[in-house]
């Protein structure tokens, strides 16, 4: 072995000096790789930063998505899900490790947005968001409609025109937002909240024309879906054609396939409902004669049954009023009268005399016989006439 001097050299390095060379190396030759593995180890501190490692069956690397990155993923990133990267290979210094750092990334065999609406679906739906329990049914005769889509698109002129010729006594109301880009989930969410405010609005509708999924894709944003959750009015989705299906088709109330459909469905046919009338009208008039039919049988019975039960009263009165005649006469004074006694009274001939210390010699008095009056004057009184008499 050389000795120390000549084994180190005059070169030799530090360990910074050394990592340094390396991290340059590799930014020259791996700048742009192309890589695809399998996510583990998935880590998300509160720095917004996502690290994981990347591997197969024989190897690993770790990597990393800096904030800005991992804000624009549209899908999650899950252990076990299979992956293709590109990005650079860099020397994280402080442990001397190299790793990955990914500009860029998909989901192995599917669309990122596919994967993306799978995943929301999933974890929107274990919420209970899709359930059929929790939607509600559709006013029948809706007064105001408030239309979210953008004002400019050939969606509104759909609505407004089914409407319009089905039921003209609604008034409706355009929210505009922009339906397709960067931050338009944003703008949809406003819009809703504004028709939410808006007074005596009975139902909503979202609407848009066809795309593809990336330009749909504000409608698959969980705030969007979130929204329409929580609209205080029943709302109606349209998005796209009949084979575009979008989370929030599945939150709405109701979907319609096309926005001309979502006109027919929120408003009814003001000719239908006419002739409707006009039926109800004619089994009215019809329930009504025969009811005043049947109400003059019934009427007739109850007038014979009121008739005779009246009948019945009034004979059962004139027993009671004879009974009672007859009791009142058995009682009366003039009965007893015509049994032979009579009845004194005072010169008024009202007063009744019941002792004859009530009057004195000279008075007058009135006498009532069965038949006729006497008027006399007293000459003599005889108090113990009336002491034998109580004695007898």
């Amino acid at each position: 072995m050389p000795p120390a001097d000549e084994l180190f050299g005059p070169d030799i390095e530090t360990v910074s000096e050394l990592t340094a060379r390396i991290k340059e190396c590799l930014a020259s030759q791996f700048d742009e790789v192309a890589i695809q593995g399998e996510v583990s180890n998935v880590a998300r501190p509160k720095s917004g930063h996502v690290y994981f490692t990347l591997k197969d069956d024989t190897a690993s690397i770790r990597a990393v998505l800096w904030r800005n990155e991992a804000r624009r993923l549209t899908f999650d990133l899950i252990d076990g899900l299979a992956v293709r990267g590109f990005g650079s290979v860099t020397v994280y210094e402080p442990r001397g490790e190299y790793q990955l750092v990914v500009r860029r990334m998909e989901p192995e065999g599917i669309g990122a947005l596919e994967l993306a609406f799978r995943q929301r679906f999933a974890r929107l739906a274990a919420e209970g968001l899709f359930e059929a329990g929790r939607k509600r049914r559709l006013p029948e005769f809706p007064r105001r409609i408030a239309i979210v889509s953008s004002p400019t698109g050939a969606a509104v002129r759909d609505v407004l025109q089914v409407t319009g010729r089905r039921w003209p006594l609604a008034d409706v109301l355009i929210v505009p937002t922009r339906v397709q880009g960067e931050g338009a989930d944003v703008e949809v969410v406003t819009a809703m909240a504004m028709a939410n405010r808006v007074a005596d609005v009975d139902v909503l509708i979202i609407a848009r024309g066809g795309g593809s999924l990336e330009d749909l894709w504000t409608f698959n944003e969980e705030t969007v879906v979130r929204a329409i959750a929580a609209s205080r009015v029943p709302v109606v989705s349209a998005i796209g054609h009949e084979i575009d299906v979008t989370l929030a088709d599945l939150v709405a109330d109701r979907r319609a396939l096309t926005p001309s459909e979502a006109g027919e469905i929120v408003v009814p046919d003001a000719r239908e409902v006419a002739q409707h009338l006009d039926h109800l009208a004619g089994r009215l008039r019809s329930a009504g004669r025969s009811r005043l039919a049947d109400a003059r049988v019934q009427l007739d019975r109850l007038g014979d049954r009121a008739r005779q039960a009246l009948r019945q009263m009034a004979n059962h009165r004139r027993v009671r009023l004879a009974r009672l005649a007859a009791g009142l006469e058995a009682m009366s004074p003039l009965a007893v009268l015509g049994r032979g006694y009579s009845l004194t009274l005072r010169d008024d001939d009202v007063s009744l005399i019941q002792s004859a210390g009530e009057i004195r010699v000279g008075d007058r008095i009135h006498t009532r016989l069965a038949h006729g009056r006497l008027v006399s004057r007293v000459e003599l009184i005889d108090p113990a006439d009336d002491r034998r008499l109580e004695r007898a």
